[in-house]
């Protein structure tokens, strides 16, 4: 049994039922919003409670109470004193209990904390007994209110990143700092191959500090751009290693236009695969109207960023796409995501068409090899791969899947479990995302949001009852979080470390180090 000292009281249980226990705040004590506190128990456990409202109260008359403000500052003198604020007026918390603490482990609450019980803050102390996951994934430290606990939170990531992952945030909150420590606690592990596509060049950490930062860079993190730097991987896809479908959901065809694509890539797979390139020439595809051939011609052109000069070669503007160079760069991607690398692709010199095809491309041949290894019986042996993509609604959203289709990207998110293959999603909006996707997002770091459409649209698909949190997410600072995930015993409020402070942290073997002994929260 748990038996809170006086001196750590910080309010007493008065009244409520399972979803809403009030509690009412000691005078010389202070309950915030989030809070995580513990609850003394009759047996030889304890409930971990989360305040997710605070309301005065008092056993004064309102008519009272408003005379007495109003002789106050009106200057008619008297003072408040009377109203003895220690026993008259208080604070109350309405606080849930997320979950229920034994010797045989954490349970979903199915009691009440004893009638009266007194409370306290949540102390490091109360998870000692957890135990870090054999491939752990670091999201941050456990976080009550605006006070961070020391201790590491971590997820199984075998778990996690085939189950998908979603990052729903507002400008400035800090995603793109919450990746970057994602990415950093995993690199080097070779358990997971991940795909970035990185619109904004800032996760290798060329013009500052990233993850080419980490020991374990030189071999397992790959790095692509168009315009590489000296030993960096030059991003170029020869054109005929690009298929039909690999711009399905991407691109938005006509009819006329589709069945055009198609008899020209069936004239001519045989001889070289020139199909992009005889459409971007303009040559004569029998049975299709010119007219809808100078609309594709136009078209790609638009995509690829390709131009032909007065010769007839086929140039590419910003040197992503080319016909005679390029041949195994997908190959190669592939290959170190089958490894367990990370791969960034810089695509910041690309257009919003160009950078998802890219996607498209690496994503359609890493499943269809992975789809081939399931049936010879191979998977089990090959390491999960994730993809990240930024600005999810432009692949995931309603408008786009109704209008275009089905992609690669919405492919994964509804199958790729079952081939190891998951997405680690990022985006402003998750509203225009349908729920069929979301319900599929396993694990939701919620980062703060102001809007109250986006906010319900993430809690309705949460993993957990986050009924109750609207005001906390609305409220998070920058850095703060709320880890919700089928793979954590409650939704968890996570302070994410600003990313420089953790790399040298884990740099100098610290605290935010992967050390065995370190205990976490979750399994």
């Amino acid at each position: 049994m748990i038996v809170i000292e006086e001196l750590d009281i910080v309010g007493q249980v008065i009244a409520g039922k399972v979803a809403s226990i009030f509690i009412r705040e000691k005078s010389d004590k202070k309950i915030e919003l989030g809070d995580l506190l513990v609850a003394e128990e009759i047996d030889e456990s304890y409930l971990i409670l989360q305040v997710y409202n605070l309301a005065y109260g008092s056993q004064i008359p309102p008519l009272v109470r408003e005379l007495t403000a109003g002789l106050k500052l009106e200057g008619y003198g008297g003072s408040l004193e009377f109203l003895d604020p220690k026993l008259r007026n208080y604070v109350l918390a309405e606080v849930k209990a997320v979950a229920r603490v034994s010797e045989t482990g954490v349970r979903i609450p199915k009691v009440l904390p004893g009638f009266f019980s007194s409370v306290r803050h949540l102390k490091k102390e109360d998870l000692r007994f957890l135990e870090k996951p054999p491939n752990p994934v670091y999201f941050g430290k456990v976080r009550s209110g605006s006070k961070i606990l020391d201790v590491d939170v971590y997820l199984d990531g075998k778990e996690v990143f085939t189950h998908h992952i979603f990052i729903p945030a507002t400008t400035g909150r800090g995603k793109s700092n919450l990746v970057k420590v994602l990415l950093w606690s995993v690199l080097g592990q070779n358990k997971f191959g991940i795909l970035v596509l990185d619109p904004h060049d800032e996760y290798y950490g060329r013009n500052g500090k990233g993850l080419k930062d980490h020991p374990d860079a030189k071999t397992d993190l790959k790095y692509y751009s168009s315009k590489p730097f000296a030993g960096a991987n030059t991003l170029v896809i020869n054109l005929k290693s690009i298929m039909p479908w690999h711009m399905d959901g991407i691109v938005e065809f006509t009819d006329p236009q589709l069945d055009a694509i198609h008899l020209c890539y069936e004239e001519h797979k045989d001889n070289g695969g020139e199909w992009i390139a005889a459409i971007v020439r303009g040559e004569e595809v029998e049975g299709v109207n010119p007219r809808t051939l100078n609309v594709l011609q136009r078209r790609f052109k638009t995509i690829f960023g390709l131009w032909v000069n007065e010769r007839g070669d086929l140039l590419c503007r910003n040197e992503a796409f080319s016909n005679s160079a390029g041949e195994s760069t997908t190959s190669d991607i592939v290959q170190a995501l089958e490894k367990g690398k990370i791969v960034t692709i810089d695509t910041s010199r690309l257009t919003d068409k160009a950078e998802l095809l890219v996607g498209s491309i690496v994503i359609n041949d890493i499943l269809s090899r992975y789809q081939n290894y399931k049936g010879e019986g191979k998977l089990e042996d090959k390491p999960v791969v994730s993809v990240v993509i930024e600005e999810a609604p432009r692949v995931l959203g309603i408008d786009v899947l109704q209008n275009q289709g089905d992609n690669i990207y919405s492919t994964v998110a509804r199958e790729g479990r079952k081939f190891k293959i998951g997405l680690l999603a990022i985006s402003q909006l998750t509203s225009v995302i349908p729920t069929t996707i979301l319900t599929n997002m396993n694990t939701k770091i919620i980062l703060g949001n102001e809007m109250a459409t986006e906010r319900h649209a993430v809690i309705n698909s949460a993993a957990q009852d986050l009924t109750e949190d609207d005001r906390a997410i609305a409220s998070l600072d920058k850095g703060e979080a709320i880890l919700s995930s089928i793979f954590a015993n409650f939704a968890v409020p996570i302070q994410i470390p600003l990313f420089e402070d953790y790399i040298k942290g884990a740099k100098e073997g610290d605290k935010f180090s992967l050390r065995k002994e370190d205990k976490v929260l979750f399994r």
